[in-house]
């Protein structure tokens, strides 16, 4: 697997983050071209030059917009006035020609920003409207990063404190706090130190990224294939503007799959009578594949007594309108109940435990810091038990002896 460490001595930002991407090998014609799809009628590019500051090269990206002169900027400029929502903003990303994966995790990135926003204003995220996050640019930032990420293949990141900023800046809504609210509330799982530069160093788009993207731990054996130094537009004045990104490649997958935190998901139900039982099982697959969370079917007696099941699917906004597809394609039923429900989640990392049959991943969860349960992968200890020629409860008894020392 593929893993970046983010350095940060000046901040990250939106343009940062991409830059550092593109520093690394994402290509940025194909990131230009790809992105295009998202914003039709805006005429924007991603620009990136070369630049030095207190002795260190490297570069700088940013998102460059034409001048307004087409109807189309008439109407951006016009809905941007008001601000875009994030409904407005995952359609405009469920629209464009993005794969799945890039788009799912943009859509998570802009649902983190709007839950931030959310609870700062004390409104559903859903009805949020961006202003800055909701410009051209910082469209073309978020997705362009999770496309960029996708491109160099990379699984996971790490992520070193980041500086703050402290004092005050001019924002839409008036004289706000530095750190910027919204910061705050999506850096609470991310480490920060603070500095007496008078600046906004982190923004909420990169706190958005960072605190959304898949982390990750840097196995001890990871080769370095590669770093980047990316600048943000802004001079500091006691240190560079600095992100630096390395790369790394490893063979041990440490990925931790989410945070200790709330989080709001959804359900999809719907009652079946009448579809074969053998079709269930490949909806099963099609729709973890798709990006649900969990999956489930309940026996159910429906009208004139007929036995059937409630089949039900948690999954995120990323991957709704897919699951939705599947479920309508696949089964036989004419309608999908729907309903929001928030979940918590233990942080969670994987392990490896040496047994007598083989190695076996072990899923370790935490909360506040402590690990308080490990659950080896039944993939693994099938697939152990087949080779060894043992139960696959022997395999799975002895992983969790070798992780328990």
């Amino acid at each position: 697997m593929k893993i970046i460490r983010f350095d940060s001595v000046g901040g990250a930002s939106g343009d940062m983050i991409l830059g550092a991407l593109i520093g690394l090998g994402a290509d940025a014609e194909t990131l230009n071209r790809e992105l295009a799809s998202l914003l039709p009628e805006e005429k924007f590019r991603i620009i990136v030059a070369p630049k030095e500051s207190h002795g260190i090269n490297g570069i700088a990206a940013k998102v460059e917009i034409d001048e307004p002169h087409s109807h189309g900027h008439q109407h951006e400029h016009q809905h941007e006035h008001g601000g875009r929502t994030f409904a407005d903003i995952r359609q405009l990303i469920e629209k464009s020609r993005l794969t799945d994966t890039v788009k799912a995790m943009s859509v998570r990135v802009f649902a983190a920003l709007a839950a931030a926003e959310g609870k700062i204003h004390n409104m559903p995220a859903e009805k949020v409207h961006f202003h800055e996050v909701g410009a051209v640019d910082s469209i073309a930032d978020i997705t362009g990063c999770c496309l960029a990420l996708e491109m160099l293949g990379v699984q996971g990141i790490s992520v070193s404190p980041l500086p703050s900023g402290q004092g005050t800046f001019k924002c839409r809504h008036g004289i706000y706090p530095i750190p910027a609210p919204a910061t705050v509330e999506l850096m609470k799982n991310l480490k920060s130190v603070l500095t007496d530069e008078p600046y906004e160093l982190v923004t909420p788009t990169g706190a958005a990224l960072l605190s959304v993207w898949p982390r990750a731990e840097i196995p001890a054996a990871s080769r370095l294939i590669d770093a980047a130094n990316s600048f943000g537009q802004r001079e500091l004045n006691a240190r560079p503007n600095l992100l630096r990104a390395i790369l790394y490649e490893s063979a041990e997958n440490n990925i931790l799959e989410c945070n200790d935190e709330t989080d709001s998901v959804t359900v999809l139900e719907t009652n079946i009578d009448d579809c074969p039982a053998e079709f269930i099982g490949p909806v099963f697959e099609r729709l973890l594949s798709a990006g649900a969370l969990d999956v489930w079917t309940t026996p159910i007696l429906m009208k004139k007594q007929r036995p059937g099941i409630m089949l039900s699917v948690i999954c995120g906004n990323d991957c709704r309108k897919a699951i939705y597809d599947i479920i309508f394609r696949e089964t036989t039923t004419f309608g999908i109940r729907e309903y929001p429900v928030t979940r918590q989640c233990l942080e969670r990392r994987f392990e490896q435990a040496d047994t007598p049959y083989g190695k076996v991943k072990i899923k370790v969860g935490s909360r506040n810091g402590k690990d308080i349960t490990r659950s080896p992968e039944i993939d693994d200890c099938i697939r152990l038990s087949r080779e060894s020629g043992v139960s696959v409860r022997d395999v799975y008894l002895a992983a969790v002896k070798a992780s328990s020392i």
